[in-house]
């Protein structure tokens, strides 16, 4: 259970820049300060030219990771082709793929000792394979130098098969991509997304991998009901999702999607109870759950947990 106090979500202030409404944080959203171990991390992904999703999308648990070593590496530059309402990474002309950076990603996760690497990256509809051989290629470097168990967080490569079957091939011990909201918001927060395929992409994985573990995650405050969010847990217990996070959306500036919505800690409490009654083998529901926040942990409690099974063909 979530011990944080519990407090109605304050009414919303002035902008005085922009005169336009925006929502106080509630008591329990607010983060730590810095801890020591931090500028480790951040010296290590500045002295290999790495980039990371704690940083691109601003993420608030950021701090914590850094703190204790852990980042999300973010591969295929740092320029998205999507626009997405609710994410902060960069829009716009992408860049050219650094063929070292495989390399580069194998180096920082050795020094920073990890034991779990995650590993995702921008959106790449302007390459053939979406940057398919490029997870492949950061996966096998990464194994080679470290022996790590590994995270993909993909994109969905506008549900190619091929490139799909790709990053299977890789071998990574979890395949993440996020559904990121119900089906009735796609258009607005998730555009040029589509929901049947994000179910097919999951699908596949288990098609090809059956005992491949597959991950997906939700951010709730965005206007959804708990209903559709039910609705849609089940549709990923249906393509055989194994692990699910649900967490709060921050709204990362004001050019992004507003918050529409503080779920207070005791709602995640029992959205995560309604869920894990669908059978998912591990729930994380909070408001500062992430799909890449103690995503070893979380696997960790997986394999534990887990039955062995034969080896894939």
């Amino acid at each position: 259970m979530n011990e944080l106090n519990i407090l109605p979500s304050a009414p919303p202030a002035i902008d005085s820049a922009s005169e336009k409404p925006r929502r106080r944080l509630p008591k329990w959203l607010k983060r730590p300060l810095p801890e020591p171990g931090m500028a480790y991390t951040s010296g290590t992904i500045a002295d290999l030219r790495l980039n990371t999703v704690c940083e691109s999308a601003r993420c608030p648990n950021r701090t914590e990771c850094w703190s204790h070593s852990t980042a999300t590496f973010m591969i295929l530059g740092n320029v998205c082709t999507r626009p997405c309402g609710f994410c902060s990474v960069p829009k716009g002309k992408t860049e050219q793929l650094e063929l070292d950076e495989p390399e580069r990603v194998a180096e920082a996760a050795a020094r920073l000792g990890l034991k779990h690497v995650v590993i995702t990256s921008v959106t790449r509809d302007d390459l053939p394979d979406g940057g398919a051989e490029h997870f492949y290629e950061c996966v096998i470097a990464v194994r080679e130098r470290t022996g790590a168990a590994i995270e993909v967080l993909t994109p969905d490569f506008l549900g190619k098969n091929a490139a799909i079957d790709r990053v299977i091939e890789s071998r990574p011990d979890v395949f993440n991509h996020n559904t990121e909201t119900v089906p009735r918001l796609y258009h607005r927060v998730r555009r040029n997304a589509k929901y049947d395929r994000t179910l097919n992409l999951l699908a596949r994985v288990k098609e090809k991998a059956p005992s491949m573990i597959t991950k997906s995650g939700l951010m709730l405050g965005l206007g959804e009901t708990m209903d559709e969010v039910l609705d849609v847990c089940a549709d990923l217990r249906k393509v055989g999702c194994d692990m699910i996070t649900l967490g709060q959306y921050l709204q990362p500036g004001p050019e992004h999607l507003p918050v529409e919505r503080y779920v207070p800690p005791e709602e995640f409490d029992e959205i995560g109870d309604r869920v894990r009654e669908m059978g998912f083998s591990l729930v994380a529901s909070g408001p500062f759950v992430r799909s890449s926040y103690h995503a070893g942990e979380m696997a960790s409690v997986l394999e534990q947990n887990a039955t062995p099974t034969e080896s894939d063909a």
